[in-house]
């Protein structure tokens, strides 16, 4: 993942809790195929919740994007398709 991620616009104005959570996510070994994509990801947003941090659903998209940008390109598509079923399933909620 990119290092300077949190220079994105959509991550200006987070919470302390959510930098220190996203620096530590930046800094896991991430997965390099699908199959591993969603535990990986389905485990850090646990964590998450379990720290009472809620992501809006821009920020998880972005999160997903940024953590697939390192995937091959087919693998991409996947992860693309997944948010969208996701984004439908959960239109205006934090995860």
């Amino acid at each position: 993942m990119d290092p300077n991620f949190l220079d994105n616009p959509a991550f200006a104005n987070l919470s302390p809790e959510k930098m220190q959570f996203l620096l530590s996510f930046a800094q896991k070994e991430k997965p390099v195929n699908m199959k591993d994509v969603m535990p990986f990801l389905l485990s850090n947003m646990r964590q998450a919740k379990e720290n009472h941090i809620d992501f809006t659903k821009p920020e998880v998209e972005l999160i997903c994007e940024l953590l697939a940008k390192d995937l091959p390109p087919k693998e991409q598509a996947r992860v693309r398709q997944l948010m969208s079923l996701i984004s439908m399933s959960r239109p205006n909620q934090a995860p």
